[in-house]
């Protein structure tokens, strides 16, 4: 059952290049007609090469990353907390691609979009199969993780419970996403997994019991190895660069490690140890946190579902996702919360 489509139209449909080409020109770039859109499904990024370089007559870039973000999806005070932890981290030599200030100010706004202009980075995704590399990125996030808890955010939100489990599942069925043939079986699994993890101390915050002492710190959020470039380690400032702090939102250190993990328990616990081993030259990491990694991934799997139902009349959902909606696609949501359920039973893996 696909979402019903609309046929109003989605505010990123009057996003031409024009009007990416204009909002450059509003705040002192001029793009010389050359641009390339960027993977990106929640918001629109465009690399959009200048007539001069970001400083005419020198050798600075000749192109820029220009950020278009999804409207209504975070307000301005949360778009500008995400800009200033990637300005913390920077000032600690913390290699994150972040905004540019120009004429004053880091976020702008044109035709009613609120966007940002990046430096634009080369690379590739980092080799997860090689240890050292692993190591490496290891290293960055503790990095990252100690700017992290120097304070909390205050208007980015919690990865929590209620937001990506429960909410995700009731806003599906009142919606009527699922299908009738197998709402009932997806509903009970997706309730059992829920529940298993709010029994998890540290989700038991969702509703005020704090029984642990695991910090909860200012996350990247969204760690997976499309968002870390990795340049050749003998270039200058070589190594990895991490980008897309879109998702930028408080929880426990492990949320930005366990998706650099794959393969079979024996191989993600070998690459976890590689990323601890680097993690833990500049920052403790707690083992107990361990046991969230199987939670945080089935809260990340519901709320996928839901991510993909809620953004489904922008139409480079249908496009780029035809699968989803249909009876086959809920049936493998129901086997793969089955697989979740157990995974989440079984002893966490070990460092």
């Amino acid at each position: 059952m696909h979402p019903i489509s609309e046929t109003s139209l989605h505010p990123f449909q009057t996003l031409t290049p024009d009007v990416v080409l204009d909002a450059l020109a509003s705040v002192g770039l001029y793009g010389d007609g050359r641009m390339t859109a960027l993977s990106s499904y929640e918001n629109r990024v465009y690399q959009v090469h200048l007539e001069h370089g970001l400083e005419r007559d020198t050798d600075a870039p000749h192109s820029v990353v220009v950020k278009f973000y999804r409207p209504e999806r975070w307000t301005e005070a949360q778009i500008r907390e995400e800009h200033s932890f990637s300005f913390e981290l920077m000032s600690a030599e913390i290699p994150v691609v972040g905004p540019l200030v120009l004429l004053g100010d880091h976020l702008h706004s044109h035709a009613g979009f609120a966007f940002s202009v990046s430096p634009q980075r080369g690379g590739r995704a980092p080799e997860l199969d090689d240890f050292e590399v692993l190591e490496w990125v290891g290293r960055f996030l503790a990095r990252i993780h100690t700017v992290g808890a120097a304070k909390p955010f205050v208007h980015r939100p919690a990865l929590d419970v209620q937001s990506f489990g429960t909410e995700s599942m009731e806003w599906l069925l009142t919606h009527n996403m699922v299908p009738l043939d197998v709402q009932a079986p997806w509903r009970e699994k997706c309730q059992n997994a829920i529940n298993i993890i709010a029994s998890q101390a540290y989700f038991k915050l969702d509703k005020g019991q704090k029984d642990h002492d695991i910090a909860t710190i200012r996350l990247h959020g969204d760690c997976h190895p499309g968002n870390i470039l990795w340049t050749p380690t003998e270039a200058p400032n070589g190594g990895p660069h991490f980008v897309d702090l879109d998702d930028a939102r408080s929880g426990p250190a492990v949320q930005d490690l366990w998706m650099l993990l794959s393969g079979d328990r024996r191989q993600r616990t070998t690459q976890l140890s590689a990323l601890i081993d680097g993690y833990e030259q500049f920052r403790p990491f707690d083992r107990r946190e361990l046991a969230l990694i199987e939670p945080l991934r089935t809260l990340r799997l519901i709320h996928y579902s839901a991510w993909l139902a809620r953004r489904w009349q922008d139409p480079i959902f249908p496009i780029n996702f035809p699968w989803f909606g249909s009876s086959d696609y809920w049936t493998s949501q129901i086997h793969m919360l089955d697989e979740q359920i157990e995974a989440m039973r079984e002893e966490p893996l070990m460092v």
